[in-house]
């Protein structure tokens, strides 16, 4: 682990921390690792970790594939949401068009651009990475990242994705971006991916 300076909080426990304060790379060995599970979608694993003293503890590890959120914008300053049944939570909720990494070889730029084109029949001109972010580093490998899509326009009629599944009945949703936020801090959006990327949109209309 690399040395960062230290200095004691002057009241608290902990170290106060400096500007360039970030996530490292440094993992503890891996004894044995044992798949319980295996998918195109996902796969479990339990791996046994051991800790600087020795000590060894199991992990289940989930590890899907990554994905991808989009932020799209359209020129009266509205953010698209879709409505989709999520029945692990057994609710619909209100999320940004995202997907799975699940093409080989596919960007994750292009992922984007797939996603919102077949979930709500939108293409953009303009992309912009906004946000990197892990979903449940508890368990689980999922990274994410949040693309800004803006210069917005339908997808012709005829070359429009069929949607299956819970994607078939999909609603979409136009929503001006003020409201996004308060929706946010309101609880009225609880998706983790679309409230990291609309909050983060926010701040950065602001620096």
């Amino acid at each position: 682990m690399s040395e960062r300076p230290r200095t004691a909080h002057p009241r608290l426990p902990g170290e106060l921390a400096h500007g360039l304060l970030s996530d490292t790379d440094h993992s503890w060995p891996v004894s044995s690792s044992d798949t319980k599970y295996e998918s195109a979608y996902v796969s479990l694993r339990v791996d046994t970790i051991v800790d600087p003293t020795g000590g060894e503890h199991p992990r289940a590890i989930v590890q899907p594939n990554g994905a991808i959120g989009i932020l799209a914008i359209d020129e009266g300053d509205r953010i698209l949401l879709v409505e989709q049944y999520r029945h692990a939570v057994g609710r619909r909720l209100l999320e940004l068009p995202a997907g799975t990494l699940d093409v080989a070889g596919e960007s994750a730029a292009d992922a984007a651009a797939r996603e919102l084109a077949e979930e709500a029949d939108v293409v953009a001109v303009q992309w912009e990475s906004i946000l990197h972010l892990l979903a449940t580093p508890g368990y689980s490998t999922e990274a994410w990242e949040v693309f800004q899509a803006t210069e917005l326009s339908a997808v012709p009629d005829d070359e429009r994705t069929t949607r299956e599944a819970e994607e078939a009945d999909m609603a979409q949703w136009w929503l001006p971006f003020d409201e996004a936020v308060d929706a946010v801090l309101a609880g009225r959006i609880t998706d983790s991916l679309t409230v990291a990327g609309i909050l983060a949109a926010q701040v950065l209309r602001t620096r």
